[in-house]
């Protein structure tokens, strides 16, 4: 069964039996009645309940107070985070530990580890049946989860990385490296660029190169956080990867100039202009290539799983948002689980056109009709998170330089994995 979304609400979510308007439960810092006698606090983004856009702000008012109506006796307390979010994750993990923190709040995804590690979080398994667990992506369900099967917070949206190509030049989605670096030299006789990545100094490129290294089997980290990606097979499948990349600039499949790119608007412009065959992007660009592209180009753009070293091996970096809680009030997380299914994993995620964590919600809501979403809901299937470990943003800091180094021709794939290994192992040290 498919849902389109309905919205407005009913009028009589605007009012209370005491005549409280829907302005007075909603405030800039505050969802539910002033003198509600029980207080929650909800650590959120400024994009959806306090959206600048009016239309995505008032969908998400309505469905809080659709929520908290259930829950007369109750208030919640939002606070915003900031935009630094290495930053602000790691500073309310402090106010955690020191009992100062939310009772409720969102996690990014790739800092889940973190908060799990620390023993903060509390189950949420009684808010969520089996049938709704057993239907998360495979990644989804291992990061929520603790060794003993709780599921401490939930995954409301995701993001992943797949390859662009314009099909009239490659009609066949490339299934293996191989198979892109040909398709790439395709478009180069026709003129382009061959297959457009970022290679230069920023998360992106640790980012979307990393699923080469996992689509192998590869860790970055053991399950004390500690660095082994150049520690036995690691280290092979690490050297697999960088060449994987080199051999592309090599042999004149990408130019030398994804060296310079840290932008994924780079990748837009490229198809705006013409000059791009093939590029490795993010989930949401397909919407602004559409928006971007004269309709007859835009139908020429298809997206498929990033290639792998064979077929079946394949892997894609996923993002996203996870709600997790800190209280140990059951009906504050009772509110914080309805909260992150019922108003953001759902509805939330229809009306803002984000990619979903279980696989039925993409057959359950029109809004995600189109071969795009089947797309990314197959590609999600292989979906990994970057782990939640205090090093990883060295790590990715030290897989920008040596890429940059080996594509540049500056250094070998080995002497700069060498390199980046002593780095990461000093600043492991050093934490």
């Amino acid at each position: 069964m498919r849902f389109a979304l309905a919205y407005p609400l009913t009028a009589a979510l605007a009012l209370t039996a005491s005549g409280t308007t829907a302005q007075d439960l909603i405030t800039r810092d505050r969802v539910g009645p002033a003198d509600a006698p029980n207080v929650m606090t909800f650590r959120l983004t400024a994009f959806d309940l306090y959206s600048s856009d009016d239309a995505t702000r008032e969908f998400f008012e309505e469905r809080f107070l659709a929520l908290m109506a259930d829950y007369p006796d109750w208030r919640i307390e939002t606070q915003l985070q900031t935009d630094n979010i290495g930053q602000e994750q790691a500073r309310m993990l402090e106010q955690v530990r020191a009992g100062r923190g939310p009772d409720c709040a969102m996690i990014d995804s790739s800092q889940l580890g973190l908060f799990k590690s620390a023993g903060v979080l509390s189950p949420m398994d009684d808010h969520f049946t089996q049938d709704q667990i057993d239907d998360l992506f495979p990644f989804v369900r291992d990061g929520v989860s603790d060794a003993d099967g709780n599921v401490l917070a939930w995954w409301w949206f995701t993001s992943l990385q797949v390859l662009y190509r314009d099909a009239s030049l490659v009609p066949d989605a490339p299934a293996t490296w191989e198979d892109l670096q040909a398709a790439a030299l395709t478009t180069v006789e026709a003129g382009r660029e061959g297959v457009l990545f970022n290679g230069g100094r920023w998360e992106g490129t640790a980012f979307d190169w990393l699923p080469n290294f996992w689509a192998q089997g590869g860790e970055l980290v053991d399950a004390d956080g500690r660095p082994v990606f150049n520690e036995g097979d690691n280290r092979d499948k690490m050297l697999a990867a960088i060449n994987f990349y080199k051999d592309l600039v090599d042999a004149g499949a990408a130019p030398s100039r994804v060296t310079t790119i840290i932008n994924y608007d780079e990748f837009n412009g490229a198809a705006a202009a013409g000059t791009a065959g093939l590029f490795i992007g993010g989930n949401w660009q397909y919407g602004q290539l559409r928006g971007t592209l004269a309709e007859d180009d835009f139908a020429n753009w298809e997206i498929s799983e990033l290639p792998g070293p064979t077929a079946d091996q394949r892997a894609t970096g996923t993002g996203g948002w996870t709600i997790g809680a800190f209280s140990e009030d059951p009906t504050a997380v009772e509110i914080c689980a309805r909260m992150a299914y019922e108003i953001y994993a759902t509805e939330g995620n229809a009306f803002q056109g984000l990619l979903p964590t279980s696989a039925s919600l993409y057959d359950a809501y029109d809004a995600f009709e189109g071969p795009e979403y089947d797309a990314f809901a197959e590609a999600l299937v292989n979906g990994v998170a970057r782990p939640g470990a205090a090093i990883y943003p060295e790590i990715s800091n030290q897989i920008q330089i040596l890429l940059g180094d080996v594509l540049s021709g500056a250094a070998t794939p080995e002497a700069a994995l060498d390199a980046a290994a002593a780095a990461v192992d000093a600043a492991y040290e050093r934490l």
